[in-house]
């Protein structure tokens, strides 16, 4: 590090480079590195890396061995993917500090021990330094407090977030932004941005955007419930909590509610698949068959009861008795496209003897119908070889 904190104050004053006009300084800035000459120079190792940082071009091993080579830590590891940018910029602003700590350090045992007349060259050398350094912090001050610098770092801030740091039309850009501002602030979205997200913008509606929009339904609710005790708010919400892996909420919600004297035989039947399905998510076997079996009972021509039963079964092995759960399922009105997709989650969520075993059992149930569980068998082949 000492190399690089000479190389900076020896050759600053003979570059004079004027750090308002260069229109490298806010990228300088932005990775925290303005105090260094080489990023505000123009084909310099140093300017180079924030070029190719800045269009998410990955550095080459050498590059990466040079960064750590040469002290630049907080770079090597961004660049590496071992911090997120906000985490970065916490490194770095302390690198930058110890940067400037152990240059001043530098300049004051120099003069302690140079000559009256070296002495007060460093001296003016510090001042015009530190003069340099009050018109940085202004302009990172100007930079930082402009309202265009804040809403582009918020929108990459939710951009991460949410697992969005790939490409996004331009056209789509403003409404997909409005929608993550609304989730992360806990809002509920309207029908027409669930269905945007559902169909144009499906590219868009990530696992965590999904688990954070299910989270808000969840406690939005829950609430309800707790306001209103209108059991349909519960199983809305519980519902809406499995869908964000917060199952254990969900039981706990249910637990609390008593339907045993109501004579809506739909509500009981609801409650009582909305649980089996919690209890299956926590791997209570047992308890989710009971509910979905007396919950059929209550509702036998309901869908619901059966897809938790062929759910269920399929996962503890009971195979046949699964598929004919599905079967009855399809015969309320399932589609074979939802039963498919449901299994197919079954499958890719097991353990792989489990995998393979469920696939061999479907090929030889209906090769016809389940022929894309062969995918699924071949891909475990090749990872076994």
């Amino acid at each position: 590090m000492s190399r690089i904190f000479r190389y900076n104050t020896k050759r600053y004053p003979e570059q004079k480079i004027s750090i308002d006009n260069s229109p490298r300084s806010g990228l300088a800035i932005k990775y925290r590195v303005e105090d260094l000459t080489g990023a505000l120079l123009p084909g310099s190792f140093l300017s180079k890396i924030l070029d190719q940082l800045e269009l998410g071009e990955p550095l080459s091993n050498i590059t990466l061995q040079q960064l750590q080579k040469k002290g630049f830590i907080a770079l090597f590891r961004y660049a590496k993917g071992e911090l997120w940018f906000s985490e970065y910029a916490v490194v770095a602003h302390q690198e930058q500090l110890n940067r400037r700590q152990a240059v001043a350090a530098k300049m004051t045992k120099e003069n302690a021990e140079k000559k009256p007349k070296e002495a007060e060259q460093e001296r003016k050398l510090e001042l015009s330094y530190a003069a340099v350094q009050r018109r940085v912090d202004a302009r990172r001050y100007k930079f930082e407090s402009d309202p265009r610098s804040i809403s582009k770092f918020n929108h990459s801030k939710l951009r991460e977030k949410y697992n969005l740091e790939e490409y996004i039309e331009k056209s789509d850009f403003p409404k997909l932004m409005d929608i993550l501002r609304r989730v992360d602030s806990c809002q509920r979205l309207s029908e027409d941005d669930l269905l945007w997200l559902k169909t144009d913008g499906d590219d868009y509606y990530t696992q965590e955007l999904r688990e954070k929009y299910h989270s808000n339904e969840a406690e939005f609710y829950a609430k309800d419930f707790r306001a209103s005790k209108n059991p349909w708010s519960a199983v809305n919400a519980s519902s809406n909590y499995r869908k964000c892996k917060k199952s254990s909420a969900a039981d706990e919600l249910l637990n609390s509610l008593n339907v045993d004297d109501s004579r809506d035989m739909h509500l009981k039947s609801a409650v009582l698949t909305t649980h089996g399905g919690a209890r299956r998510d926590l791997r209570d076997w047992d308890t989710a068959l009971k509910f979905g079996e007396q919950a059929h009972k209550l509702t036998p021509k309901d869908l619901r009861p059966c897809t938790l039963l062929g759910a269920v079964n399929m996962e503890i092995g009971n195979y046949a008795l699964g598929e004919s759960w599905y079967e009855k399922a399809v015969e309320r009105g399932a589609s074979e496209k939802f039963v498919d997709a449901d299994i197919r989650r079954i499958i890719l969520l097991a353990e792989k003897p489990k995998q393979i075993e469920m696939c061999r059992h479907l090929l030889e149930s209906d090769p016809e119908r389940y022929f894309w569980v062969e995918k699924i068998l071949n891909q475990q082949s090749r990872h076994r070889h």
